[in-house]
């Protein structure tokens, strides 16, 4: 079963320059635009918005990819 997030979730993620964590913003349950990329999220297949720790950017990606970061 794929992993739930909420908002406020600190996750962490892969990219093309390593590994980056960030903030779960919101689930994304309809198609929008995010920095002029199309996501193509709906109900049966959503997508989280995240906040990059490091950048402050935000990106939308699919459950699956997102890693719960656990607490300290």
């Amino acid at each position: 079963m794929t992993e739930e997030f909420k908002k406020g979730d600190h996750v962490k993620w892969k990219t093309s320059n390593g590994e980056t964590t960030g903030e779960v913003e919101k689930k994304l349950t309809s198609p929008t635009e995010i920095k002029g990329h199309h996501v193509a999220a709906s109900e049966d297949n959503p997508e989280y918005q995240v906040k990059s720790d490091k950048t402050g950017k935000q990106a939308a990606h699919k459950p699956d990819a997102l890693e719960h970061i656990k607490e300290q």
